[in-house]
This record gives C-alpha cells, structure tokens and sequence, in this order.
C-alpha cells in the first residue's frame, strides 16, 4: 500500500513538473510559404507608377521565446522576404533616381524589400481557450527600388531605403476544446504623419502533435502588407502585398 501511495505521489509531482516546466519556459518557431500577390506602385515625385508586379511565392520564418519573469517582455523575431518585379508601359513621362524615362518606355522594375521584425509583448490572457497579447514591434525595413528601360539596358535607376519604425502590436488566438482547431489574428500599425505601414495575418491553425516534448501545428491563412510612404527618404509608395499562406510551428 505505502509503495502504491508513493508511485503515486511520483506521478503526480513528474506531472506536475513537466506541466509547471511548460509554462516557465517556451521556446516557438515557425516556417511559412506566402502565395504574395503585389499591387500599387512607388515614385520619387509622389506620381507613383504600378508596374503590373508578377505573382511570387516567399518562405518567411519566425521564432519566439516566452518566459515567466514581471515586468520583462516576451520576444519574437520574424524576417519577411517581399523581393517582387514588373513590368509597365509608361503613360508619362517619368523620373526616378535622377534618370528621366520618357513616355512609351517600356519600364522593368525590380523591388528589393525585407522587413526584420523585434516583437516585444505581455501575454494579457494566456489558456487554452484564449490567449491575448499586446505589445511593440520595431520593423526594420530594408529595400531597393530599381527601374530599366527594356529597349535601352544602359537607362536604369535606383534608389534606397531602410530604418526602424516602431509600430503598435497586438495578437488574439482562440481554441476550440478538444477538436485540435483552433485560430489567430496577429497585427502591427503605424500611422504617423502622411505614412502607413500595416502588416496583418489572420490562420486556421490545427495542432498535428501534442505531447510532453513538442507541439507540431499547420496553419493556412492570409497576409497583408502595406507600405505607403510619403517623402521617406525621397520614397513615395502605395504598395501592397498579400496572399494566402501554409506553415508550421513548432513549440518546445
């Protein structure tokens, strides 16, 4: 009997120390395809020209780490590739990087543009039915924009940008009790002065393996970027870019 109540009581504080362990510490990570549809265009004269951009498939990657300790924030890094490129009949006469393109010029553009996001957020909430969290993300932009003439490879132009912008933070996800489903809408805003920057998600999410030593779950969702610059650096912008993704996260 006493061997019985002392398995027992072994069990019991192993699971609890796994639990408890689980909760202290956890490491994420994650991997996703994006279907990135571009749209809108960019100039250094605010006449910004839509270069007709391809459709293009980016893998981006993402990790965070959450821990137990007041009043310090959680992190969360995630690098995002939007190298995209297009192709225009120009309508008008159009300068950019100091090279005048005259009109009829049929105009390749290539952009150049990674965003490396630091996450740092309080979980509000945080079960298995919901979880909340705010916080800041300083997204580092760092991108080029190209423009050639098809008809004259010596005509070409470039120009650009990169810097910190601090944005407003927030994450919402929600499970359904024992069915493995559940769901995530993740966000970052900036509004200030005649720019905008928004990127946006919103995933299904569906855990393929729970256990004491991983968590393996697949996501399919939808991404929107925006950057819309007014004078950044002699930038003017109004792009867009969106599409369906596919991922996995896995959660040490």
């Amino acid at each position: 009997m006493k061997k019985t109540v002392l398995s027992l009581g072994l069990i019991t504080l192993c699971s609890s120390y796994t639990s408890q362990a689980d909760t202290l510490l956890g490491l994420y990570a994650g991997v996703q395809t994006w279907g990135m549809e571009t749209s809108g265009g960019f100039s250094t004269d605010g006449t910004n020209v839509d270069f007709n951009f391809n459709h293009t498939v980016r893998v981006n990657f993402y990790a965070a780490l959450e821990h137990p300790i007041p009043l310090i924030p959680n992190i969360k890094l995630q690098r995002t590739n939007m190298d995209t490129d297009g192709d225009a009949t120009l309508n008008t006469n159009f300068t950019f990087g100091g090279e005048l393109f005259a009109l009829d010029t049929v105009a390749s553009s290539f952009v150049q543009l990674d965003s490396t996001d630091i996450i740092l957020y309080y979980e509000l909430l945080d079960n298995d039915l919901i979880s909340f969290d705010v916080g800041l993300n300083v997204k580092y932009v760092d991108g080029e924009l190209s423009v050639r003439a098809q008809d004259d490879p010596s005509l070409r132009a470039f120009e650009a940008f990169s810097g910190p912008v601090p944005m407003a933070y927030s994450r919402i996800e929600v499970g359904i009790p024992f069915s493995g489903f559940g769901a995530f809408v993740e966000g970052s805003f900036l509004a200030v002065d005649d720019h905008t920057l928004s990127d946006f998600q919103a995933a299904i999410t569906y855990s393929l393996l729970d256990n004491i030593v991983i968590d393996l779950t697949f996501q399919v969702g939808y991404r929107a970027v925006s950057l819309e610059l007014d004078d950044l650096d002699d930038i003017f912008s109004d792009l867009e870019f969106k599409g369906a993704f596919a991922g996995v996260e896995v959660h040490f």
